[in-house]
């Protein structure tokens, strides 16, 4: 009872820390945009700046004076060749170097190969389709460190295990092995069939990726605050990698479904089988926006909520102060509402991805089972 007592109380005192905190930030920030006086503080663009990708890590302050974190740029270019050096070179887009210039958080190619001010710079066309970038950009990094998290997390639980055969969960293996025997019994065996286990290392990959990247995309500070499950590139890979794994499991009975569905009259089958040829393109198109459109949607209201403060801070009206506490508190409550969806996204990912492969992969005679899980994929999507 006195250990409950002591987590609530540890639990308040975090509460009001990240308050606190997320006072002091917009406070910070409030004061720059007052220094910076001229320039009216544009919404649209600061919501679009937090919810991009980058070449730096931005942490607090406004350009030129932003305090940042640096990212490796890697660019290749048929002419130049391969150039390697970090982003602050480019100081916040203000300074072109190695013949390459950061505008509008693109890399692109000039003219000058000395360092010289961004507006002096000759951008070219020609050497600018020439070139590849490569570069760690913010996502790219996050994405590194949550690769990182699964395997420490894999591993030590895998090592857990053997030094633990026959014992209780203790540790990290609490946590990892319900959702282990969760993705298990009520995603993949139900889904899929017997034949599951073929399937459960995609399966727990993605489930873990992108609940992984979800909360680290909740954390305002640096390895966190990338929207990698938010990047449409990110999404449509997981998409493409499920599609395949449908496609090539795929058995004589489901393509029999889809080009000629048995029982079905000719003339029927003219308007049915481009239904269904159709069906299977949409099928990962749905998966790579469902993702998408859930995660960036939640990035953006929190980020509506929190420029309200500054939009009647500017209007001189005296509501500053009372939008501020209704704009905290709310983006309190929907940090604790991303949370819930940062599981949920995960796991209507794993699912519709074992409901395609169950459908891929099932006998004839399991006609009403098909029907089932056709019912299913409709009522999620």
């Amino acid at each position: 009872m006195a250990q409950r007592t002591q987590n609530a109380g540890l639990m308040k005192l975090k509460l009001i820390g990240l308050i606190l905190c997320l006072f002091a930030g917009t406070s910070v920030f409030a004061e720059g945009e007052a220094e910076a006086g001229a320039e009216k503080f544009d919404a649209g663009k600061t919501i679009v700046e937090h919810i991009s990708d980058s070449h730096d890590w931005h942490i607090l302050g406004k350009e030129p004076h932003a305090v940042s974190v640096p990212l490796p740029i890697i660019v290749y270019n048929k002419e130049r060749g391969l150039s390697m050096f970090m982003s602050s070179r480019f100081e916040h887009g203000h300074k072109a170097y190695a013949g390459y210039v950061l505008r509008e958080n693109k890399i692109e190619a000039v003219n000058e190969l000395e360092e010289i001010p961004a507006e002096q710079a000759t951008v070219s066309e020609e050497l600018t389709a020439a070139t590849y970038d490569i570069s760690i950009t913010k996502n790219v990094f996050s994405l590194l460190v949550s690769i990182v998290i699964m395997l420490w997390m894999f591993m030590s639980v895998a090592k857990s295990y053997g030094r633990r055969q026959g014992q209780a969960p203790k540790g990290m293996q609490s946590l990892i092995e319900p959702l282990v025997v969760f993705v298990r019994d009520e995603i993949a065996k139900p889904s899929i069939g017997k034949k599951y286990e073929k399937y459960m290392p995609y399966l727990l990959t993605v489930f873990f990726f992108i609940w992984i990247n979800n909360l680290l995309g909740l954390i305002p500070i640096i390895p966190g605050g990338a929207n990698v499950t938010g990047n449409i590139a990110v999404t449509m890979t997981l998409a493409i990698i499920t599609f395949l794994i449908t496609t090539f499991s795929a058995n004589k009975n489901y393509w029999q479904h889809v080009f000629a569905m048995p029982g079905v009259p000719v003339g029927v089958l003219v308007l049915l089988t481009p239904i269904e040829i159709l069906g299977v393109v949409l099928r990962p198109f749905v998966l790579m926006i469902r993702l998408f459109a859930n995660i960036t949607a939640g990035h953006i209201i929190a980020l509506s909520f929190f420029s309200l403060i500054f939009i009647f801070g500017e209007m001189s009206t005296g509501l500053g102060f009372g939008v501020s506490v209704l704009s905290v508190a709310f983006v309190v409550f929907m940090s604790m509402l991303e949370l819930l969806v940062a599981f949920l996204q995960a796991f209507v990912f794993t699912l519709l991805s074992a409901i395609y492969f169950g459908a891929a992969i099932e006998e004839h005679h399991h006609d009403h089972e098909h029907g089932d899980a056709h019912v299913e994929e409709a009522l999620l999507i």
